[in-house]
């Protein structure tokens, strides 16, 4: 039997899934991160980029439309990754002086994860011709380095600070 042909199309909505469920795994995720943070400026950021999220899933499910399919989920094993690591550290360093520069971390893996998937798939949204989807996800993508750029303020002015000084 002939393999199927996977062309770039295919590629784009394979991984718009995938970012699909990263993007749903977040929102379900970031309401934790906000209780275990103890800085303020952290839980605001993380109530913030809740809310953001929400609005980058309801932006991928307008993408889904332009390209003509349902909304639907791939099992993104990488966010699944970042998302046990981000556990872990609550886990392990609950009360600990070093736990918001912990979840700080986990928070910017997220971004970075984020930021390379939206990238991408604006570049190949241009390739395919579909200049709303490149527009929504470049407005996604503007929001997500935004949010990166916040939290590392927020660590070299405060989090990592309050850590070490707790030594």
């Amino acid at each position: 039997m002939a393999k199927e042909i996977k062309t770039l199309d295919v590629l784009f909505h394979n991984t718009l899934k995938d970012v699909y469920f990263a993007e749903n795994k977040i929102v379900a995720t970031l309401p934790k991160m906000r209780d275990a943070a103890k800085n303020r400026q952290l839980k605001d950021a993380f109530v913030k980029h809740l809310a953001e999220t929400k609005v980058h899933v309801t932006r991928l499910e307008d993408v889904f439309k332009i390209i003509g399919k349902k909304p639907e989920q791939k099992t993104c094993d990488a966010m699944m990754g970042i998302v046990k690591e981000g556990a872990e550290i609550m886990e392990e360093y609950e009360g600990m002086p070093a736990l918001d520069a912990g979840l700080l971390a986990a928070a910017q893996a997220v971004e970075h994860y984020e930021m390379s998937r939206y990238g991408t798939l604006r570049t190949w949204a241009l390739e395919l011709g579909m200049k709303d989807a490149a527009k929504l996800l470049q407005t996604t993508l503007d929001e997500e380095q935004a949010t990166d750029l916040a939290l590392t303020s927020i660590a070299t002015k405060v989090v990592n600070q309050n850590a070490e000084k707790a030594a």
